[in-house]
């Protein structure tokens, strides 16, 4: 296993990981109410893009980072997963652009397929919504060196995050037809 590369301080993480993880939920719930009308000469719709790509590449890593633990190749598993956790910090700020910069895009799709998509959307958002303070005490257990704790959350943390990930690409998929 890895040594800690943080001093184990629960009062200052959980304060640090309520505070981030609640002026980030509150700036992207406030800031996608926000619509700024700019003309920035191109379709801002790249942004979704972008987070697709970010988002299929975030799930190829906690693939890849799930694999690495399981051979018990630990910088390996460390390594990916905070590339993980930054292109994730790069996909909020991404999503924050795009909603600021874009109108709201209606679904188009009908039938069972509406259905589908509104499924995917209602639990993306929602799981969307919680996962950051999982993934923040997840990554403290680990730069603790608190192993068991470590594992112990990672179990619910992974599964969520990878769920986010994945269907964070499904929606794009679902929805850019209807970009304007």
């Amino acid at each position: 296993m890895l040594s800690a590369i943080i001093k184990k301080n629960d009062t200052t993480a959980r304060w640090l990981i309520g505070l981030v993880s609640f002026v980030v939920f509150v700036a992207v719930v406030i800031l996608s109410r926000v619509k700024l009308d700019v003309q920035l000469g191109f379709d801002v719709h790249v942004f979704a893009r972008i987070n697709a790509l970010l988002n299929s590449a975030v799930t190829i890593l906690l693939v890849a980072a799930l694999v690495a633990v399981k051979q018990q190749k630990y910088v390996w598993h460390k390594r990916l997963m905070f590339v993980a956790i930054g292109l994730s910090a790069v996909f909020l700020i991404s999503y924050i652009a795009h909603h600021l910069l874009s109108a709201q895009t209606q679904y188009g799709g009908t039938g069972w397929m509406r259905t589908v998509y509104f499924i995917i959307l209602i639990t993306h958002i929602f799981l969307a919504a919680i996962i950051l303070p999982f993934i923040l005490f997840t990554a403290y257990r680990a730069m603790t060196a608190e192993w068991p704790a470590h594992k112990k959350i990672a179990r619910i943390t992974w599964p969520i995050w990878f769920y986010v990930a994945v269907s964070g690409v499904l929606v794009y998929l679902m929805i850019s037809p209807y970009y304007s």
